[in-house]
């Protein structure tokens, strides 16, 4: 009955014992692939992802901070340091920041198409503009536009690995970002391969024919006391048609014509924009301008935009990859 006991306790022991080696392997286990995860083997066969760098620049022209993220390729930090990509500018809507393309899913979707062979290598770049409509005020206060040109370009094309001619550069915008990158462009032809936009803030109506509307619709609040500070109250004729992208893509049509051009607009747009949409058509068509325009169905709206924004950047990667 002892040894009956003592054998029961034994076995009990060994039990518990193997029981005990089998816990401590399985943690051990679990331990060990998680090392594995969070470290992935260099020869794994896991996409590398892409990173955002957010810092600021120390303007002297506009006296101020001004934040701007970067979207780095993943190929960028692993690559020889001889190796230099192209960029683009990405240009946020009013009432945005320098973060919005990323808070709104664009990341995922640069990053899906990345994968998938749609489009290349290349850095986006979104600098922060708040209100400025991306030019310079008409009471001189605010030069934006000058920032952009010859401090913020310059800035980012010294501190990141990019290639400085001007078929490696473009520049996109998103509502009142898709007129700063059509008047960037229609301005400064000589600066960038390629210009997209959607739903760009073009308004086709004369500055007093806006005036009259806005004074009904807002009276003294809101879009009107906005516009007012970038294009003067009343509104500064002269300094409007200097930064119009209709009159600059007219007056400079032999230049416009060397930049690739793609722009779309929905059908129903909130503020009406696909009136300006149209009108700009219609007058490259006239001008001779090749170029590429699609009226979706759609407002003026995140999903909208969301919804396009790949065919914007696999334009802009054909356009790189042609090195016109």
């Amino acid at each position: 009955m002892v040894q009956g006991s003592r054998r029961q306790r034994i076995v009990s022991l060994a039990t518990r014992l193997t029981l005990s080696r089998v816990i401590s392997l399985f943690a051990l286990c679990l331990f060990l692939c998680a090392i594995v995860e969070f470290f992935p083997a260099q020869n794994s066969t896991a996409q590398a992802e892409s990173r955002i760098d957010c810092n600021v620049i120390n303007s002297r022209i506009l006296k101020q901070v001004v934040h701007y993220c970067v979207l780095v390729p993943a190929s960028y930090d692993s690559a020889a340091s001889s190796t230099q990509y192209p960029v683009l500018y990405f240009l946020h809507g009013l009432g945005e920041n320098e973060q919005a393309l990323f808070k709104s899913g664009g990341w995922d979707l640069v990053e899906d198409l990345r994968q998938q062979h749609k489009i290349g290598d290349f850095l986006i770049v979104t600098p922060e503009a708040k209100g400025s409509f991306y030019i310079n005020s008409a009471d001189g206060k605010v030069r934006y536009s000058d920032f952009f040109v010859k401090e913020f370009i310059p800035y980012i094309e010294s501190k990141y690995r990019i290639k400085h001619e001007r078929s490696a550069r473009a520049i996109s915008g998103i509502s009142m970002g898709g007129y700063g990158a059509l008047r960037f462009a229609f301005a400064y032809p000589e600066l960038f391969s390629s210009v997209s936009a959607q739903s760009a803030a073009l308004i086709a109506e004369s500055p007093k024919e806006l005036e009259s509307e806005l004074d009904s619709e807002f009276e003294s609040s809101g879009p009107n006391r906005l516009l007012a500070s970038v294009f003067g109250d009343p509104t500064n004729i002269p300094h409007w048609n200097q930064n119009n992208p209709l009159l600059l893509a007219k007056q400079n049509k032999q230049r416009v014509a060397s930049l690739a051009i793609y722009f779309n607009c929905g059908q129903d747009d909130d503020f009406g924009f696909e009136v300006g949409a149209n009108a700009l058509d219609k007058q490259l068509k006239s001008e001779g301008i090749k170029h590429e325009f699609h009226l979706y169905p759609g407002t003026h709206s995140p999903q909208y935009f969301l919804k396009h924004l790949e065919e914007t950047m696999e334009f802009h990667s054909r356009v790189f990859a042609a090195g016109r």
